[in-house]
């Protein structure tokens, strides 16, 4: 079934009616070489149901209104030109902003197509314009677009979250455990947090580090480009505190992930209105843009959700729980296998449909294996922005090449992204040796 979806989606077939119509074509032969029950596709309606009245998903088309808002109002590219003149006086300071910027872009967004395309458009000619070296201006933009892997809140959490929650409790039904211990979307935002701010801190170090043995290829900003302290406050302070408020209540535990998505999409929403770029014509884009993309999220979800349980009726679940119970190095080796294969997958597939189609099927015999969900849910997100970057088939990789000038070499974008391939790798490493990056903050909230 995955050999197939993979060789459907090299044709250009869309990801969710590849997914669908595999499942069904394989049911279908199964019901008439009599291995397949089809009794089982019966449950379908009551899984759609299940996504349709499922309370944390509604955070997914709010937090996507709330980065569109802050995209189309051009509060962000704002945000942009403001932070590079506040920063310019540093070695690298322009880069430092665009690794800024793009955090909280990458955060309020989470769809690491739409950060990188709007960072590539704001950015990129600027720091060309700048005399930025071409391979660090894209090697910065790819890697701080795939910065919505990580960084709460983000739609990719969102999701992982709610998928790791429900194959929590499937483990721990299945080992006899019939209270299971709740993981929510709020425990992995708080697991992502060290994790999120110790990659971002890396990035902005290797540009400023890098400005520094070399001036030429990260030059600072005239003295003419200067801004005050009072525009500082008044142009920064606002998204600032957007981004704060919805984290801050999540992790204080004021609101749940999705009364907090509700408040960041008022929020920028009335942002936008107090600057005055709140017009007729943006909220309509706004709000078809959101509604594009979210039908988007919730397609493939349904795909998915058809695809495992055909999976699962051919007793596929029960093969990989068989296959990790043989393997030489046990829990470690399994570990590095669903690693290795996500990162495999991130070259084809997007997270949406890796998180939806891989993690129900690996995450249950994973922690029946004694595996925190929270450190499997962070590594898993660590992995698939990793596989975002890596050439040749990197997805922010694309993203970029479609909207950068013909100036821009193909090899220069890969060429620029190699050394935070090694940031991200160094940070996966750091999980592996240290899990407390990622449970400490969970537990110490509970």
């Amino acid at each position: 079934m995955f050999l197939v979806i993979c060789v459907i989606l090299m044709f250009g077939y869309p990801v969710a009616f590849t997914l669908a119509g595999t499942a069904l074509a394989f049911a279908g032969f199964g019901v008439v070489g009599g291995v397949f029950d089809p009794a089982l596709l019966h449950t379908m309606p009551s899984r759609l149901y299940g996504t349709m009245t499922n309370y944390t998903l509604i955070a997914v088309p709010l937090f996507i209104l709330m980065g569109v808002m802050l995209e189309k109002s051009r509060l962000a590219e704002e945000l942009l030109e403001n932070m590079s003149r506040a920063c310019g006086r540093l070695p690298g300071g322009l880069g430092i902003s665009v690794v800024i910027v793009g955090m909280l872009l990458a955060a309020s967004t989470g769809i690491v197509g739409a950060t990188v395309v709007t960072m590539g458009l704001m950015s990129l000619p600027t720091m060309l314009k700048r005399g930025y070296d071409t391979s660090l201006s894209t090697g910065v933009i790819c890697a701080t677009g795939t910065l919505g892997q990580i960084i709460p809140p983000s739609i990719a959490l969102v999701l992982l979250g709610d998928v790791l929650s429900s194959a929590y409790q499937q483990a721990q039904m299945s080992q006899g455990i019939f209270n299971p211990t709740p993981v929510s979307v709020g425990d992995l935002f708080m697991g992502a947090v060290i994790p999120g701010m110790l990659l971002v801190g890396m990035y902005m170090a290797y540009v400023f580090f890098r400005a520094l043995i070399n001036p030429a290829s990260a030059p600072a900003v005239t003295e003419g480009e200067s801004i005050s302290g009072r525009e500082i406050v008044t142009s920064l302070l606002p998204p600032l505190l957007l981004i704060v408020v919805v984290l801050g209540s999540i992790l204080s535990g004021a609101a749940t992930p999705t009364e907090a998505a509700g408040v960041g999409a008022l929020g920028a929403m009335l942002l936008a209105w107090g600057k005055g770029k709140l017009t007729t014509d943006i909220l309509r884009e706004v709000t078809r843009s959101t509604t594009k993309v979210t039908a988007m999220v919730f397609t493939i979800l349904i795909g998915a959700s058809l695809f495992s349980l055909v999976f699962r009726g051919y007793g596929g679940d029960e093969l990989i729980e068989a296959f990790f119970a043989q393997l030489p190095g046990g829990t470690v080796a399994a570990v590095v296998l669903v690693m290795l294969v996500i990162f495999l997958l991130g070259f084809i597939l997007d997270f949406i449909e890796i998180t939806f189609v891989v993690v129900p099927i690996v995450a249950p015999v994973l922690f029946a294996m004694g595996l925190d969900p929270i450190w499997l849910g962070i590594m898993i997100a660590v992995n698939l922005q990793t596989s975002f970057l890596t050439p040749p088939f990197g997805f922010a990789l694309f993203y970029l090449r479609g909207v950068a000038p013909d100036s821009v070499r193909t090899s220069d974008i890969y060429r620029g992204v190699i050394p935070f391939i090694v940031l991200q790798l160094v940070l996966l490493l750091m999980l592996s040796l240290w899990p407390e990056l990622a449970t400490w903050l969970p537990q110490a909230f509970r």
